[in-house]
């Protein structure tokens, strides 16, 4: 299995059988290394209804025939832009022909801000992600801040992979991710959502320090970054 990190939250995923994409924000996105139509996928994960996270979604999914897996509201919306979708719903989980998902909480907030910038169509409840393939096993948190279920989270699934938001503001920062990391007890731990922008600037490979100073691994990819699982 090969991970690949496009920056920001964007998680693209690579077995023998098929390719899926998370939260695929490319255009607009300044440390994005590809495009759009570079990607080739079968599923396309969404955490939330968030542009910096929605993304290509569209595009992508329309122009690969590939599926919108999401939060009901936001599969809804996906829907009814003329993408091929299938909803679904914190706790709820989904056996897929690549692999199980399962939707975990995430807390955050999840509209998207229409061209016109005078509405914003209320898109659900965020979600985290629990992916297992071949009994390998990542966790893409989403968008969040620190909650005391990640303990739950960890003590219930094997994490083979966590890939943990930083960049605070937004999100949980550095000292609240470095807690979740010791929580949820993931095997290896990748920073993201982070450096994107200045309000969520942050240093990647003190977090990475830190984490290895409680025993735990990380690894700081940068955009157009792989590692194997």
């Amino acid at each position: 299995m090969k991970i690949t990190f496009h920056g920001h939250s964007c998680v693209q995923v690579e077995t023998g059988q098929a390719s899926l994409i998370i939260d695929p924000f490319l255009s607009g996105n300044p440390t994005a290394k590809i495009s759009a139509d570079d990607v080739k996928v079968d599923a396309i994960l969404l955490t939330h209804g968030h542009g910096d996270h929605v993304g290509d979604a569209v595009s992508i999914a329309k122009k690969n025939e590939a599926k919108i897996i999401a939060p009901f509201e936001l599969a809804t919306y996906m829907g009814w832009q003329g993408c091929d979708v299938h909803p679904m719903h914190i706790g709820g989980s989904y056996q897929f022909d690549f692999g199980r998902v399962k939707l975990t909480p995430a807390f955050h907030g999840s509209g998207y801000v229409l061209e016109d910038q005078k509405q914003i169509i209320y898109l659900g409840m965020p979600a985290g992600l629990l992916l297992t393939i071949d009994g390998t096993t990542i966790y893409h948190a989403g968008d969040t801040a620190l909650f005391s279920d990640m303990k739950l989270i960890g003590e219930q699934h094997n994490i083979d992979l966590a890939f943990l938001p930083i960049g605070d503001n937004f999100t949980m920062g550095p000292e609240d991710a470095l807690i979740a990391a010791e929580w949820l007890q993931a095997k290896k731990v990748v920073p993201m959502h982070y450096n994107t922008f200045p309000l969520i600037e942050q240093d990647a490979q003190a977090f990475v320090r830190a984490l290895k100073e409680k025993g735990i691994e990380g690894e700081v990819l940068e955009a157009g970054g792989q590692l194997a699982l």
